[in-house]
């Protein structure tokens, strides 16, 4: 696997925690890392329906 770990750029993650009501986590806590694989989940099911509707 390679190394790069930002395939998301942030405007877009926070974009789509905006969206979800996810960014209030990140914004109180000050990172991504209290964020639950479940929450995280939804965000990527969210950017690949974005990619599929700009293709």
């Amino acid at each position: 696997m390679s190394g790069n770990k930002n395939l998301m750029s942030e405007n877009l993650k926070a974009e789509i925690a905006k969206e979800l009501g996810v960014y209030d986590i990140v914004k109180r806590d000050g990172s991504w890392a209290n964020v639950s694989s479940k929450q995280c989940g939804s965000m990527i099911a969210k950017a690949i329906e974005i990619a599929n509707r700009s293709v």
